[in-house]
């Protein structure tokens, strides 16, 4: 066998070990177990409501996107999405500094192969409320798929972002209600310059895997305060994009990304006139 059938055929197996087993929930009963132990996880149908495709468009960039409406009188505090199927499934963590009675969130991800989803929502008072859905995808292993952008562009842009408030936060419904009504939340998009390697990668001339290399962490502040943090994983998409949803009254953003080589970039952004 040639090296590189050698190295393609490691990378596939490295890869199909995030494909599912349909016939049984195993990956999600240790997941579950793994993240919560033996706390109860509520039926979230009324809290969250989720937003993914029937089958993956593009499995390398997926917008997946879920709105969680908290039951009256309590407000967000950690919304956590998990793509059973993947190879880090703990996909992204959204933990709010200041909860809030609704929270809507999309973001681009990595879809490995056809896989359930899971909403967690914890609540002020502490419980946990979960929501599924399944995606299907091509199943040809998003995780090993060859960066799309040149590397010397990808090291000299990396950490560079932008962000933009869009009118609006989209108003899933949740439960029969507008998620959105009588709030006033806007929708922030922050668009972020990252390679976001897996690990499973193989580049093209060397036929050496490309260290992995992620978006650890996003940390937002509004007016001077903090607001949210989220948590990346190799799940996250080549140069990832996060909308959220933000108070409407917020005049200005400052954005920390961190990634896991130690690579710290800041941005800060007056909101005026939204």
């Amino acid at each position: 066998m040639t090296t590189l059938a050698k190295a393609s055929a490691l990378a596939a197996l490295i890869c199909a070990m995030g494909l599912p087993a349909f016939a049984s929930n195993e990956a999600w009963d240790n997941i579950r177990v793994q993240l919560y132990g033996d706390r109860t996880l509520l039926n979230g149908d009324k809290v969250i409501a989720i937003d993914a495709p029937y089958r993956t468009p593009d499995d390398a960039r997926t917008e997946l996107a879920a709105q969680v409406v908290a039951p009256k009188g309590l407000n967000i505090g950690k919304v956590t999405l998990v793509l059973d199927e993947n190879p880090m499934p703990v996909s992204a963590v959204f933990e709010l500094d200041v909860p809030q009675p609704s929270f809507y969130f999309d973001v681009t991800l990595r879809v490995n192969g056809p896989t359930p989803l899971h909403v967690i929502a914890e609540t002020t008072d502490g419980r946990l409320w979960v929501s599924e859905t399944f995606v299907k995808t091509s199943g040809l292993g998003a995780c090993a798929a060859p960066p799309g952008t040149d590397p010397e562009i990808a090291i000299a842009t990396l950490g560079q972002m932008q962000v933009d408030v869009t009118g609006r936060a989209p108003a899933l419904s949740v439960g029969g209600r507008l998620a959105n009504l009588g709030t006033r939340a806007n929708r922030m998009d922050v668009d972020i310059s990252h390679p976001s390697h897996s690990g499973m990668q193989m580049d093209q001339i060397s036929l050496l895997f490309i260290p992995m290399r992620y978006v650890e962490s996003v940390d937002i502040d509004l007016d001077g305060a903090g607001y949210v943090e989220m948590t990346g994983s190799i799940s996250l998409s080549e140069n990832p994009r996060v909308g959220l949803s933000v108070p409407s009254r917020s005049r200005s953003v400052d954005v920390t990304m961190t990634d896991t080589d130690g690579t710290v970039s800041h941005l800060h952004k007056d909101l005026a006139g939204f």
